[in-house]
């Protein structure tokens, strides 16, 4: 899924809450907010203040700590700027003081003439950093967009899908109902972190929490249920493909014949169930939810049950050989 251009002024209007806020501001270089940033990865440009410019990786954030505001310094006292200069011939997205640092006159001027953004922020530069990192590798991170709902069952993130029609959302609100909560209800953003980890959350956060009701239509899921009905964002680690039920088709009995499906590289466990009138489909994916957290803790309940089986017939097959046998004395 292509996403827009990511700029400088978009970094500075994120919404970010908490632990995830970045609390930005912009000094100087107004007419450079339409820069693009387009790597995920930062830099601290010590050796370039320095003039040392091989391997200078101009095209990420810049972040200045206090070693950085400090050598600063030390060029404004010896009125020495042509490294500075140097720096901003290069295409740099921003620049970003933490601490509540400020750079000098000097280098306001000099960034002002490149058009280059300078940022501040209160965080210090390794909590800074922390932050930034965290957002965009998820920004940056490969990500899709497919049909279902995505709900957290006993703190397992189970996605949902299914043609439509077939009663995805229903299922959804009576999990809900049971104490549950819904992460997105008829589409899935799929991304990537920490490389092997996929994470869903709503397409739009500002209508990912309401839900629609064929025949009620449009309900506002944290506004009946609560704050505590809802999350933002749930690694996902079962799907759950809802299907009519089919005679014809057989499916597993007994739980060994495990399948998965493929999102971005990453294979998560997958369960075929059949809707059919009597099946308690809520229950069903509850009890799979406990299942797949017994799995993850290194319980297999089919495998045992198939393991106990083969120790029965054995033992059994020894005891039919042992009182089947003639008695030689």
């Amino acid at each position: 899924m292509t996403e827009k251009i990511f700029t400088v002024l978009d970094l500075i209007d994120l919404e970010l809450k908490e632990h995830n806020a970045l609390n930005l501001r912009c000094l100087g270089g107004r007419k450079g907010l339409n820069r693009e940033i387009s790597v995920p990865e930062l830099n601290r440009p010590g050796l370039a203040l320095s003039g040392f410019f091989d391997f200078f990786s101009y095209n990420r954030l810049q972040v200045f700590g206090r070693g950085e505001a400090a050598y600063i310094q030390k060029l404004e006292k010896e009125n020495n700027f042509e490294t500075i200069r140097q720096m901003f011939d290069y295409s740099i997205p921003c620049c970003v003081f933490t601490h509540n640092l400020s750079p000098c006159t000097a280098f306001f001027e000099i960034a002002e003439k490149a058009r280059c953004p300078i940022l501040q922020t209160e965080l210090n530069t390794m909590e800074f950093t922390i932050r930034i990192i965290r957002f965009l590798s998820e920004r940056f991170s490969p990500q899709i967009l497919i049909h279902g709902v995505l709900v957290e069952v006993y703190g397992v993130g189970v996605l949902i899908l299914g043609d439509s029609g077939i009663g995805k959302s229903e299922i959804a609100l009576e999990l809900v109902k049971h104490g549950h909560r819904l992460v997105t209800d008829d589409s899935v953003k799929m991304y990537i972190v920490d490389g092997n980890v996929l994470m869903g959350k709503g397409e739009n956060e500002k209508v990912g929490h309401h839900m629609e009701i064929r025949g009620l239509g449009i309900i506002n899921i944290t506004r009946l249920f609560g704050v505590g009905a809802i999350r933002d964002r749930k690694r996902i680690q079962l799907v759950v493909a809802l299907e009519e039920g089919n005679s014809n088709k057989t499916y597993d009995r007994i739980g060994l014949d495990e399948k998965s499906q493929e999102f971005l590289g990453i294979s998560i466990h997958k369960l075929e169930i059949p809707v059919k009138p009597g099946r308690n489909i809520p229950v069903i994916i509850e009890a799979a939810a406990m299942n797949e957290r017994l799995k993850q803790m290194g319980y297999h309940s089919a495998k045992e049950f198939n393991q106990n089986i083969m120790n029965w017939m054995e033992r059994e097959t020894a005891r039919s050989a042992y009182f089947g046998s003639e008695d030689i004395i």
